[in-house]
């Protein structure tokens, strides 16, 4: 039985930032034996630092869905893609046309953008505008990519601030990813792997459902994404509540596979390298479209009961409950 706080093999703790980058350390030294890996240890290092709010600068994380473990298990489902690019390239490398190799720069670039894409959820101290981080939803990939542009020359990665910064937006929405200017063919295989990852590891969670329910809705009620205002000046209900939300799920899979399969070019397949032929984030993900399916066609959500772990900092509140049903 997998445990809630666990990864897709139920070997890594992914509420704990020393297990998740070990995992990572080791596949990135499986790969470049001997190659310093200071840009990674560093990123972890100081991604730990400011989820738990010891950063002179930013408070500590309060939105409870976009949180450290979602961020450690989109890195994980990272490293796994790049981890699984490597070994096809091994089995393909005799063929005309072989993919590039990934270098050992390239893959910490793809390890420290997967780290900080969700930076953009975290508020500045003295933020008097915002009273919770779910308020930048709609521009946290944008205050995440100036992040990345300014923190990739502090970590060794000069060269790559500003396709970095620019990498990041393959997590979001507001620009559809063949629009996303990056012409190197490499560093764009990175970006499909790093939007991949965002939606494998996310929607692959055992918790997943009851997060929707739960944690995103509230979050959404905070963004502005539970409504939208139509020509006319009426307003749509996207969303009524967190039931609906999960209700909702088996569309957004839907899109989510088209998103994978066509924006993002089948990247998804990199991890059946990994496993040695089996894909756990696309079997998790069907197993909770399929549980959303039962839910949707049952008279409430009742049959969620899955409780996931909780890792706010001890008296962080992260947002009150009479904010979610309106």
């Amino acid at each position: 039985m997998r445990r809630n706080d666990h990864d897709v093999t139920d070997r890594i703790r992914t509420t704990d930032l020393q297990q998740v980058a070990g995992e990572v350390l080791r596949l990135y030294r499986g790969l470049y034996d001997g190659t310093p890996a200071g840009a990674i240890e560093r990123a972890f290092a100081d991604l730990g630092r400011l989820y738990r709010g010891e950063h002179p600068q930013y408070l500590p994380c309060d939105t409870e869905y976009h949180d450290i473990q979602h961020v450690l298990d989109v890195t994980l489902a990272m490293a796994r893609l790049m981890d699984g690019y490597e070994r096809s390239r091994e089995v393909t490398r005799a063929r005309v046309g072989d993919s590039p190799a990934l270098p050992a720069a390239c893959f910490s670039l793809g390890v420290v953008t997967a780290l900080y894409h969700d930076f953009g959820y975290l508020r500045r101290r003295g933020d008097r505008r915002h009273r919770y981080g779910a308020e930048y939803t709609i521009t946290h990939v944008s205050r995440g990519s100036r992040h990345l542009h300014h923190y990739l020359p502090r970590i060794g990665l000069r060269r790559y601030a500003k396709v970095g910064a620019t990498l990041v937006h393959y997590t979001g929405y507001e620009r559809p990813a063949e629009t996303i200017p990056v012409n190197d063919t490499l560093l764009r295989r990175v970006g499909h792997m790093l939007g991949t990852a965002d939606i494998i590891a996310q929607m692959a969670d055992r918790c997943y459902l009851e997060k929707c329910r739960d944690r995103l809705y509230p979050e959404f009620v905070l963004g502005g994404l539970t409504r939208r205002k139509l020509p006319g000046g009426k307003t749509q209900v996207l969303f009524s509540s967190g039931d609906d939300l999960v209700r909702k799920t088996p569309g957004f899979y839907m899109n989510a596979a088209k998103r994978l399969d066509l924006q993002l070019a089948r990247a998804y397949e990199y991890a059946e390298r990994h496993f040695r032929g089996q894909n756990l984030y696309l079997e998790e993900m069907q197993k909770n479209v399929r549980y959303a399916q039962a839910v949707a066609d049952a008279p409430s959500t009742r049959m969620l009961r899955r409780t996931p772990p909780s890792t706010l900092k001890n008296g962080v509140e992260p947002y009150p409950r009479d904010l979610v049903i309106r």
